[in-house]
């Protein structure tokens, strides 16, 4: 052995998923409200792509974890934005028909 080839059975590195650390990056952003619907759809987005591309690859990719909260933060956060633009636009809707009242 000539020191330039690895013994078999050897084992590889291990390598994060660029993509489940998007997707963690854009799930935080959706839960705090910064933009959350599009920063949501692009945290589901890279997640599930992040976790296609581990599981295709188990023993060379990491990051499943990660990319597994960045989809349920990516989630919630629209949820939770989603809730709330129906109470600003309700909320606008009754006042702008108040206003038209008067």
């Amino acid at each position: 052995m000539n020191g330039t080839t690895q013994p078999i059975g050897t084992p590889t590195a291990t390598k994060t998923c660029g993509m489940a650390i998007a997707g963690l990056v854009f799930g935080i952003l959706a839960l705090i409200q910064c933009c959350s619907l599009l920063f949501g759809i692009l945290g589901i987005v890279f997640s599930c792509i992040a976790k296609s591309q581990i599981k295709k690859q188990p023993g060379i990719l990491t990051g499943d974890g990660m990319a597994t909260a960045g989809l349920v933060m990516s989630i919630v956060g629209m949820v939770i934005n989603i809730i709330l633009l129906v109470v600003y636009w309700s909320i606008f809707a009754v006042q702008f028909a108040s206003a038209m009242e008067h």
